[in-house]
């Protein structure tokens, strides 16, 4: 069953996220990850949630995502991610 990474990634360093996103798709190939939604506009239908950048994530499983999540090729980026942004991010399986 495919599995969604889902994130509201508030950026607080634009040059530090820069340099995080040009490394981010390479690290998701090996784990058969893809984006589905990388930023762009939004409108809020319901509800208090207030994302500032939504960003979907498509991997074949569950534990590939968890695998690209903690793997060595997602170590860096994801430390960059960590300093420049203030995020909240949920694994989710879905069809």
């Amino acid at each position: 069953m495919a599995a969604y990474v889902i994130a509201d990634v508030d950026v607080t360093d634009p040059t530090g996220f820069a340099e995080y996103r040009a490394l981010v798709p390479a690290t998701l190939e090996p784990y058969g990850g893809r984006f589905l939604i990388r930023g762009g506009a939004h409108d809020v239908a319901e509800g208090d949630w207030r994302p500032a950048r939504v960003v979907v994530l498509e991997f074949p499983t569950m534990a590939a995502a968890k695998r690209w999540y903690d793997s060595e090729e997602y170590r860096h980026p994801k430390a960059l991610r960590l300093r420049s942004a203030r995020t909240h991010l949920v694994f989710v399986e879905g069809v």
